[in-house]
């Protein structure tokens, strides 16, 4: 169709140079060919216009559609490791009872004593990606103590004492909230490798006399409940920061 319409064009061309009394012909000729021209020049334009919204549609909605996923993802696994710190924190509540009732009556005297060599309660950092990483550090950080407070017991207590029964419970609940929180980071951060901790392998009491250890297993447990009760508190302001609803996204074009 260009094609003849293009010889059409030069035909009239020629006889225009040559043939002035058809000059008004001509002229209505080129009048007709830019008619032409401007009629395919807007088609070619919507078509295009069309095609440019139809792949800006298509980039948003996988744009939205994958946001949405891992906001889902996000939430999901977020809401996983609360309910784990929350469950973890009720069993930490219930241990130092039990610790008490088992250690005589000096009970509340020694959880009172304060005592070095125990991870700090507090969680560390700017960027919540810093703040998710103290608490699995910190959650590493108890293991080893927790250990050392499982044998000092078992000297101490008769092998079918309950406290050595949850005891054994809160080191492997710790451990799973541990790889909850890494499978949350992971989720949220996944380029951002998580970072190991700066203090090196624990630092554990020497030796201890039975008052010390005593004390010593109170207070472990008693910041670790406290530790517990600052990792709920941090989950819930993490949640507004790293799961969002909704990613906004100009369609101000449209």
């Amino acid at each position: 169709m260009t094609n003849v319409w293009f010889l059409s064009f030069k035909k009239v061309f020629q006889q225009c140079d040559y043939d002035k009394s058809a000059q008004f012909a001509c002229d209505t000729e080129w009048r007709m060919n830019g008619h032409v021209k401007s009629m395919y020049f807007q088609q070619f334009m919507q078509l295009a216009t069309t095609l440019l919204t139809v792949l800006l549609l298509m980039a948003v909605n996988s744009t939205r559609t994958v946001a949405a996923s891992r906001n889902q993802q996000c939430g999901n696994s977020l809401q996983q490791t609360l309910k784990l710190s929350r469950l973890t924190q009720k069993e930490s509540v219930d241990l130092i009872k039990t610790y008490k009732a088992s250690q005589g009556e000096m009970s509340e005297l020694i959880c009172k004593v304060s005592v070095n060599n125990v991870p700090d309660p507090n969680i560390s950092g700017l960027e919540p990606s810093e703040r998710i990483a103290s608490i699995y550090t910190h959650l590493q950080a108890f293991l080893p103590h927790f250990k050392r407070v499982y044998e000092q017991q078992t000297d101490l207590q008769l092998p079918t004492s309950p406290l050595l029964t949850e005891l054994t419970r809160i080191s492997a609940r710790s451990r799973s909230l541990a790889a909850v929180v890494n499978s949350f980071y992971q989720i949220i951060f996944p380029n951002l490798p998580l970072p190991e901790p700066a203090g090196g392998a624990t630092t554990l009491p020497p030796p201890q006399n039975i008052f010390q250890q005593k004390v010593y297993g109170c207070v472990v447990l008693k910041t670790y409940k406290e530790f517990l009760s600052n990792v709920s508190r941090e989950l819930r302001t993490i949640k507004s920061k790293v799961c969002r609803r909704r990613i906004p996204i100009n369609t101000s074009f449209f």
